[in-house]
């Protein structure tokens, strides 16, 4: 599990294709990889990845072809640079909301506005995700845990603060890229405990 606070932006440094698989070598600070060990998960743009061939300031990952297929990873990924988040501990703060790290699609940026004090995005989402976006609720948008602030159609806006603009890759995001988008978990629990109440 993740927060959607975003510990640092790494750098892919290589790509190489064995197979239908993708391997990420990914530059990371040395502090970040503090503790880092063969197997964990780490959040790269929001999906939960499996860390291996752990270096002082990098690590490797493998993305499948279903990564590939329903994530910004089937894409280029612009300036070479992803979210890192390390995954909680029973010592973290949730300072975001809980984050699995499965992307449950891709959504379109459709409106960039940027001004003194804040960024405002609007993001087009697939259909089936729509249900699950409410006003005040939490969102993921490539691994940051953001708050929705208004709905329309299949589109939602967020607001983003200086600080999360110039520690996350959203700095760099432009009208038509794809981003990661992960819908809040608790949505998907009471959707399912509404379904099994009316079957009682």
């Amino acid at each position: 599990m993740f927060t959607g606070i975003i510990e640092e932006i790494g750098t892919i440094q290589n790509v190489a294709e064995k197979g239908d698989i993708h391997q990420y070598r990914i530059q990371a600070t040395a502090e970040f990889m503090k503790g880092v060990e063969l197997g964990d998960s780490i959040s790269v743009s929001g999906i939960c990845l499996t860390a291996y061939n752990i270096q002082n300031d990098s690590f490797q990952v493998d993305v499948s072809v279903e990564t590939q297929k329903c994530t910004s990873f089937g894409q280029p990924i612009r300036n070479n640079q992803v979210n890192l988040e390390r995954a909680v501990t029973p010592s973290t703060r949730l300072g975001g909301h809980l984050v699995s790290g499965h992307v449950d699609g891709l959504g379109t940026l459709v409106q960039r506005k940027d001004s003194y004090n804040e960024t405002i995005l609007w993001i087009s989402s697939p259909t089936e995700l729509v249900k699950y976006i409410a006003v005040k609720g939490s969102i993921t948008i490539n691994g940051v845990s953001l708050t929705v602030n208004q709905t329309k159609e299949d589109q939602h806006c967020v607001t983003i603060i200086p600080h999360t603009l110039k520690n996350t890759t959203l700095n760099a995001i432009q009208v038509q890229d794809l981003v990661n988008i992960e819908v809040d978990l608790i949505a998907r629990y009471l959707e399912k405990l509404s379904e099994t109440t009316s079957r009682t």
